[in-house]
């Protein structure tokens, strides 16, 4: 039987989400990889077992995570009743919904329909009576954003989620989403974008200044970009990697000779400040308290170790940051 260690909150910091009440760990597990059939129970629930002995509280899932689409949410409900049923109050989790569920017209976007109906069929994957954070995963160009809006709000007043978020939202689309659940009486709590040293576009669209200005909570995903920013690409495209099987989020056409280049330089700025390209990546994208937490993802506990090891160096002086911007942008 599981017992979580004892000291698992004594070196994760934790940030409050915008101006809500809810702090989240710097770093968030993510299963979008990972959790479906075809990783071994064991080696799943080592990966949630040693996140939380190292103080990551908040699990991060949508309802197409997998593959195929709802098995981690499945997985993840098998460890939550072996080894976390003692634990629930001391876990933030959170799903989406937004992208393709099941056919026909009522199977993803944003409409009321699907978004309340694919709630409900994630807490039955979960075996959870409420949710922390539910997400509407992507803006739907052709649902009323009210609607969508709306239905996140009625999912925190049937009590099936005490929290609600968006992910993949421009700038104008978070605050009027911020606008409309306003009005409605449901804070926005949070948003989840894409964000790394080599993907600056929450930076550049405006979107974490919009989150400012709102006091809106961030979580970001891809922090290290599908794998790039870690040890992995030094040399190339190693056999057994996501570019190697031309995955649909990292190809071999991806990995440049310029870009294995610049992560080349940007692991020694990492090894210069005693981390790996890995913590160095993290580091950067939690820097001064914009970021409330970075998800991260692993195959192996020893992934999430060395991810937890960027949170003993998050600081940067001028020159190291004017260094990566100058690699990233030559």
């Amino acid at each position: 039987m599981y017992t979580a260690h004892p000291d698992r909150y004594a070196e994760m910091p934790y940030r409050r989400s915008g101006r809500s009440g809810l702090k989240l760990p710097a770093l968030s597990l993510g299963l979008w990889h990972n959790f479906g059939p075809d990783r071994p129970v064991t080696a799943q629930r080592a990966i949630l077992r040693r996140a939380f002995d190292l103080g990551v509280t908040h699990f991060d899932l949508a309802n197409n995570y997998g593959p195929p689409p709802g098995s981690a949410e499945s997985a993840f409900g098998e460890a939550l009743k072996a080894d976390f049923a003692g634990y629930r109050d001391e876990l933030v989790i959170s799903t989406k919904a937004g992208y393709l569920m099941w056919p026909g017209p009522y199977g993803e976007w944003g409409s009321r329909k699907y978004l309340l109906s694919s709630l409900d069929q994630s807490l039955t994957r979960m075996g959870l009576d409420h949710v922390d954070i539910f997400y509407s995963h992507r803006p739907d160009p052709e649902t009323p954003l009210e609607e969508t809006m709306g239905a996140l709000h009625s999912a925190v007043q049937q009590g099936k989620a005490l929290y609600v978020g968006v992910s993949n939202y421009s700038a104008e689309q978070t605050r009027e989403a911020a606008r409309i659940l306003g009005e409605l009486g449901t804070p926005l709590l949070i948003h989840q974008p894409r964000y790394s040293m080599l993907d600056r576009r929450p930076e550049t669209e405006g979107v974490l200044d919009a989150l400012d200005e709102l006091r809106v909570g961030s979580i970001v995903f891809s922090p290290l970009e599908q794998g790039l920013l870690t040890g992995r690409y030094l040399d190339g495209i190693p056999e057994g990697s996501r570019a190697a099987s031309d995955s649909p989020f990292l190809n071999s056409d991806a990995v440049t000779e310029d870009l294995v280049a610049q992560l080349r330089d940007l692991d020694e700025i990492a090894k210069g400040r005693g981390q790996t390209l890995a913590q160095l990546a993290l580091s950067w994208v939690l820097r001064g308290g914009r970021v409330t937490s970075a998800l991260i993802g692993a195959s192996s506990p020893r992934q999430v170790e060395d991810c937890v090891g960027a949170i003993g160096n998050l600081d940067f002086d001028a020159e190291e940051l004017a260094r990566i911007d100058a690699i990233v942008n030559r």
